[in-house]
């Protein structure tokens, strides 16, 4: 990974540099505590195994470290019994200094760690709210849910766990040599013989675990995206009797996930094997090296043993930060895969006017308008009409011929390739985009509901309204008599996407809701279309009312319902191939001729 990133990655800890800061220092003075407390053993050893080898030696450097700090409390030349009683309650106080110091790293670093996890959670939640439709089109749902959950995690481990964790590792290690070189810089120079040697081995493994952890995520992403369709479709799923078929592509896939996460593993579990050879290699040599210091009166004993249980301690970080590689590559590649995500172009990125929407008198006029999802493949060509302010447009033609996407760009879902949409001569990108989407109200076939009360669902996204305009909203749209007769009125959970309504009862909350914002601008696709007569029946009253006084544009596939439309357009193909009313277009024959005799037929 490119220096870039790495500046990325860790630019999630800027905003808590200082918390950051705390926890260095604490992790240092744990570190540092930790081998001093080790070395405390050597005039603990000098004392109780006392013998007159090295008297008149000049002192090494241990010897004065020690002097200048134990010695200050402690007479190390007085009578032996309270010089080990000295040095013990010393070391129980260093020990005690080093559990409270842990502590306080623990707690920062926990503060650090889950600070970093919100704001990274807020960050890219906060980007897919304002990623543009196309986006959604063209990524599978569970892929996104997998780069918001799974890939989220892994960035945040990477962030603040591995750091960390890499952190005190670097600082024991240090404190370590300090106090190894300190009692001997050759068995020091010895004992870093093997560390190059194991970081050489992890070069080729380091590869290869990046590309097996890359293919171990976009896997996990394709398994959770089948599950969140099954999960969905599972009332097709059932009445086809397609169980045994979903089974099998499930076991498919999963059985995919469990080759790659397994190669994978086997790469990774290479390094515990390796890190622990070379360990014994290096300790080998420490005591073989040491042994004979000991022998030629180089070296005192007691320094030796405090040397090698120093080198016990130098291994543990070593032995981390050597596996490091191979820990963080899946922090690497989910980082890869959230700024992906987060790079993607949000709505934010395009141009955002000043203009505040007021509604529509002159009219609404497409002007030889493009549109594209994929460079080079239009889906729209040359449409151009012009809607006049408080009529009623519908737009018919077969399935895929561009219907809705006509109709999405006049909220800026899409932006066009060429061409503009103009309200009272005003290009709609000269509009602020919050306040032209404020003035636009969608009712569908397919209701979007929300897990909670159907107030709640009715003010979605107004803010605090008064229950009396609620009430009365629901009251011109038919719904206040149903919505007394649920369990808790009002304040009754409707369940995910409204399961426990039926669907007239459904598309007559989501008309409520268009009718307390009271848009200037109304959409209404195929909204009656999956209902039945009588619930058909009231949807349409219900919408009779909110039709007053608005410019409104249908999207029929049922003919009968949009006869009385102002203005017909049909689209074919990404054309708008006829329009006008619905005599003018039977008398001129044609596509919408065509449509209709199929429909009566």
């Amino acid at each position: 990974m490119t220096p870039r990133p790495w500046r990325r990655i860790l630019s999630y800890l800027g905003p808590h540099r200082w918390m950051l800061l705390l926890t260095v220092v604490a992790t240092a003075l744990v570190a540092a505590l930790d081998a001093f407390s080790v070395v405390l053993l050597i005039p603990f050893l000098q004392t109780v195994f006392a013998d007159d080898s090295g008297a008149g030696q000049e002192p090494g450097l241990v010897d004065r470290a020690l002097e200048a700090t134990v010695g200050r409390f402690v007479d190390l030349a007085g009578e032996p019994q309270a010089v080990v009683a000295g040095v013990i309650v010393f070391i129980v106080v260093v020990v005690a200094c080093k559990s409270a110091a842990d502590f306080a790293r623990s707690y920062l670093a926990a503060r650090v760690e889950q600070g970093v996890a919100r704001d990274l959670r807020r960050r890219v939640y906060g980007h897919l709210l304002e990623l543009d439709l196309g986006f959604f089109g063209r990524m599978r749902t569970g892929q996104i849910v997998s780069r918001l959950t799974h890939d989220v995690e892994q960035l945040r481990a990477l962030v603040t766990s591995e750091f960390i964790k890499s952190l005190k590792s670097v600082l024991e290690f240090a404190a370590a040599v300090c106090w190894m070189a300190l009692i001997s810089v050759q068995l020091t120079v010895a004992a870093f013989v093997v560390i190059p040697l194991t970081m050489v081995i992890w070069g080729p493994l380091v590869r290869r675990l990046r590309r097996g952890d890359r293919q171990v995520l976009d896997t996990a992403g394709e398994v959770g995206a089948h599950i969140q369709e099954t999960v969905a479709g599972i009332r097709l799923v059932k009445s086809a009797a397609s169980e045994s078929h979903e089974r099998q592509r499930f076991l498919t896939l999963t059985g995919r996930y469990f080759d790659t996460f397994l190669r994978t593993v086997r790469l990774r579990a290479l390094a515990a094997p390796i890190t622990e050879l070379f360990v014994a290699l290096g300790t080998g040599i420490l005591l073989w090296y040491g042994a004979r210091m000991v022998v030629g009166g180089t070296l005192p004993a007691e320094a030796f043993i405090g040397f090698i249980i120093l080198s016990a301690r130098l291994y543990a970080p070593v032995k981390y930060l050597s596996k490091l590689p191979a820990l963080i590559q899946p922090g690497l590649v989910g980082a890869e895969r959230v700024f992906e995500f987060l790079d993607a172009p949000a709505e934010s990125d395009v141009r955002d006017g000043t203009e505040a929407f007021a509604g529509v008198r002159a009219g609404i006029r497409y002007r030889d308008v493009r549109l594209e999802y994929r460079k080079g493949e239009p889906v729209l060509k040359d449409i151009s009409f012009h809607v006049p302010g408080g009529s009623v447009a519908a737009l018919v033609g077969p399935s895929g011929a561009g219907k809705t996407s006509i109709v999405d760009l006049l909220g800026r879902f899409y932006e066009p390739a060429a061409g503009s949409v103009e309200v009272d001569g005003t290009d709609i990108r000269d509009f602020r985009l919050a306040s032209l989407r404020a003035g636009l109200g969608v009712v569908s076939q397919d209701t979007v509901l929300f897990h909670d009360t159907v107030r709640a669902n009715i003010a979605y996204g107004m803010g605090d309204v008064p229950a009396e305009r609620i009430e009365e909203a629901a009251r011109a749209a038919f719904a206040h008599d149903f919505v007394q007769e649920l369990p808790d009125g009002y304040d009754t959970v409707v369940g995910e996407r409204g399961a426990t309504l039926s669907g007239g009862q459904r598309q007559r909350i989501a008309i409520a809701r268009a009718i307390l914002r009271d848009p200037p601008v109304l959409v209404l696709d195929e909204a009656t279309s999956a209902l039945d007569t009588e619930s058909e029946r009231l949807v349409q009253q219900a919408m009779g009312r909110l039709l007053a006084g608005r410019t409104v544009f249908v999207i029929a596939h049922r003919l009968s319902t949009i006869q009385r439309a102002d203005l017909i357009l049909v689209v074919d193909r990404g054309r708008v191939v006829q329009q006008g009313s619905h005599e003018s277009l039977m008398a001129e024959g044609g596509l919408y001729r065509r449509l209709r005799e199929l429909q009566f037929r």
